[in-house]
Parts: structure tokens; C-alpha cells; sequence
């Protein structure tokens, strides 16, 4: 397993498609023309050229009963997104910017919707019925507890052969890899089951895997898969901060290079579509751009979730639909809303122009040079195509009336 050379330049704009043209979760599941139509984001592409970033992550775009990550048909796409027409006008329009198109996989679980699960509704002693694991009771397992998302069973040659076939359909259709949502539920065997056999014929995909914790390298080598989401280094940035505490991101950044150092260079980003916006979770918003430097000055492949970049609020919480606000609808013409913040948009500029003047970002080693109780100093340093570079970073958090700063400077 080879990382692409097309990834170590990479930097994801990443969308909830369902949310940023308003069809979820407004319960319409027609399609209504332009309203909710993919190919609404495409004016949103020239925004995230202006941004700096070159790859286009996208949230579910599959037919499903509600979110998204309730699939119905992975061949399909979602009735509320358009057609297969709007899909390929947008993937078109996109590599014409120069950005490459990850989709999101959800290939752990299926909605009770699924035929796969209708089936085996019908005839519990059908062959569908045995594509889907047990509970302790004989009933189909749950992802999580949520009745709405029904677990495949991955030991199975018909759930391997047709997530083959899903991932090289839509790698035939333009994309460029995937990310594989739940990938930490899935058996490490069949990723690296699927994965080679895709490889063979698409060798310049590149996947991405959700995890929430455990050993990157460890967990790379079993699975094939190419890099893994980085919610360790996610967590103790936005908490370090709010802590006023250096030692816990001083922490996270050495646990994170021992993931490069063992070539297993992550997924790094600062917000999501399943977490509290940066712009919220933060107590004191003047050290946003501390969160944003570190982004862009550690290696990773690094992604900006959809309005962070203008420091769009919304609070996650644990219920139902406590999604949603951070999940909004983006405005029809790709124009910025109207309480867009221009200097975090433009901070998210600068930084992420100095990631593209240094490539060699993408796997720098991290090394510590001093940390106190309201300042952390780090540098990055690293080689890509025979050019070298190294930066240091000053992180001030700031002490009561005293404001936050930062500094990056080459050495």
C-alpha cells in the first residue's frame, strides 16, 4: 500500500450535501428542480478555490430515508440531491477547479428500507436475512442502538463483492476515493479484503477511515485503509484552549507525530459535521486562529468544514435531529452569508497559502520546544520531492485581558 502523490497536496473543503442545499431536514424527498439539486454547490466551488483548498469532501450523497447515513440503494443517487446528471455535472465541475471528489461510504450499516433489509423482513430464512449481524437476542444488530441503522455482516462474500462494486461504480463515475464512515465497527479483515481488490484496477484512490481513537499505524497496517481521521488531536486542540492549557496539546502533538513517524499520516481538521463548530465549542473566540494554525502547520491531510472558515456557529447535542445546527443550508449563489466573519476568512487564507508554499507539511515531524502554563512553541519540519523546510510555531493562549497570538516563522 502506496500513498497517492496526488494526497500529500491535498486540502479538503469538506460539505454535508443534504444540509448545504436545504433537503434535509426539511422532510422533502421529491426532487424539486434546482432547490435542492447537487448541482447547487457548484457555485461553491469557486469559494473553496478562493479559500486555498483543492479537494472536495462530500457527506452522503446516496439514496436514504432520512440523514444519509441511512442508505436505501449506494447505486442511487439521493432523489433529494437531483440525478445522476447533477452528480456528474458536479464532479465535472469540480476537477475542472482543479479539485478532487471524496465521497462518503457508509458501509457498516443500512436502513431498514434497504431490499437487502426488506427481504429479510419478508423471509427471515432468506438469504438476505444472513447478510446482516446478530444481536444477543437473534434479532438484526443496530449500529450504536440506533434502530434506524441495521448492521451488514462483513464475514460475508455477498457484502464484500458489492461494496467492490459500489466503490469502483462511483470511481468510474469521477471520483477520487472515499472516506468509510464507521470504519472503527467494521473487522479490520475486510478492509483489507476490499480495499486491494478496488486498488487493482483504481490505484490512485485514496481512503480515508473514521476512527475515534487507537493506534493509527496499527490500525493502517491491518486494514490497508490510508489514513485515519485524527479526533485525538481534534479534541485536545479546542479543550487545551478552553483549559488555557499547552500541556494537553503539547501531549496530542507528540502522540500525532508518532503516528507520522510510523507512516501513518492522518486526517486532520478542527471541525466536522458531527461535532460542536469551532466557533462555539470555544469560551474565548480570540484564540480561533490558534486552532487554525495548528491545522496548518502539522502534518495531515487537513479538511475545513463548510462555513468554519467564516465562523459559522452551531451546537451539536445529544438527541434527535441535534445534528441539524451544524448541518445548515448555505446560501443559493455560493455569496457568503451576511454575518460572515472576513477576518477568520481570511486568516483561513493566509494559513492555508502557506500550507500550499510548504508541501512538505503534509508528513513534517512535530518536535516540542517549550511549553509553559499559557505558551506553546513547536516546530514542524520535513522533505517532500527533494525541497525541505521547517517551521516553528509560538502558540501565546493568552492570560485574562491579555489577548491570544501566534506566530509561524521559517527556520
Amino acid at each position: 500500500m502506496s500513498t497517492p502523490d496526488w494526497v500529500r497536496h491535498a486540502i479538503w473543503w469538506h460539505v454535508y450535501p443534504l444540509g448545504a442545499t436545504g433537503a434535509f431536514p426539511s422532510g422533502d424527498k421529491e426532487p424539486d428542480g434546482a432547490l435542492h439539486d447537487l448541482r447547487r454547490l457548484v457555485p461553491w466551488l469557486d469559494h473553496a478555490q478562493r479559500l486555498g483548498t483543492n479537494g472536495l469532501l462530500l457527506g452522503p450523497v446516496f439514496a436514504s430515508a432520512t440523514h444519509g447515513y441511512d442508505t436505501v440503494d449506494h447505486l442511487r443517487i439521493d432523489p433529494r440531491l437531483g440525478t445522476e446528471t447533477s452528480f456528474d455535472e458536479l464532479v465535472a465541475a469540480a476537477h475542472e477547479r482543479g479539485l478532487r471528489v471524496l465521497l462518503d461510504g457508509v458501509f457498516n450499516h443500512v436502513a431498514p428500507d434497504h431490499p437487502w433489509a426488506v427481504a429479510a423482513r419478508e423471509n427471515p430464512d432468506g438469504p438476505e436475512a444472513a447478510l446482516f449481524r446478530r444481536d444477543e437476542h437473534g434479532g438484526i444488530a443496530t449500529f450504536e442502538g440506533h434502530g434506524g441503522l441495521l448492521a451488514l455482516d462483513h464475514s460475508r462474500p455477498e457484502v464484500r463483492d458489492h461494496v467492490v462494486e459500489i466503490m469502483e461504480h462511483w470511481l468510474e463515475r469521477g471520483i477520487d476515493g472515499w472516506r468509510l464512515d464507521a470504519a472503527y465497527t467494521v473487522p479490520d479483515e475486510f478492509w483489507a479484503d476490499v480495499l486491494p481488490r478496488v486498488r487493482q484496477h483504481f490505484g490512485d484512490a485514496w481512503f480515508l477511515g473514521e476512527v475515534i481513537h487507537g493506534d493509527h499505524p496499527a490500525i493502517t497496517a491491518a486494514t490497508t485503509i490510508d489514513a485515519l481521521t485524527q479526533y485525538e488531536l481534534w479534541k485536545a486542540v479546542w479543550s487545551s484552549l478552553n483549559d488555557h492549557n499547552p500541556h494537553e496539546l503539547a501531549w496530542a502533538l507528540t502522540r500525532h507525530d508518532g503516528f507520522v513517524e510510523a507512516g501513518s499520516v492522518p486526517q486532520t481538521f478542527v471541525g466536522n459535521h458531527d461535532v460542536t463548530r469551532l466557533a462555539t465549542v470555544l469560551d474565548d473566540r480570540r484564540q480561533l486562529p490558534l486552532a487554525v494554525v495548528v491545522l496548518c502547520t502539522v502534518a495531515g491531510s487537513p479538511s475545513v468544514y463548510a462555513g468554519d472558515e467564516w465562523a459559522q456557529q452551531g451546537l451539536k447535542e445529544e438527541r434527535e435531529g441535534g445534528d441539524d445546527a451544524v448541518r445548515p443550508e448555505l446560501p443559493v449563489d455560493g455569496e457568503l452569508p451576511a454575518d460572515a466573519d472576513q477576518n477568520v476568512l481570511a486568516l483561513h487564507q493566509e494559513l492555508i497559502g502557506l500550507r500550499r508554499r510548504h508541501p512538505w507539511l503534509y508528513a513534517a515531524r512535530t518536535e516540542i520546544e517549550e511549553t509553559t502554563d499559557r505558551r506553546l512553541v513547536y516546530v514542524s519540519h520535513g522533505e517532500l520531492d527533494g525541497t525541505a523546510g521547517a517551521l516553528r510555531v509560538t502558540l501565546d493562549y493568552g492570560d485574562g485581558d491579555a489577548a491570544p497570538s501566534w506566530s509561524v516563522d521559517e527556520v
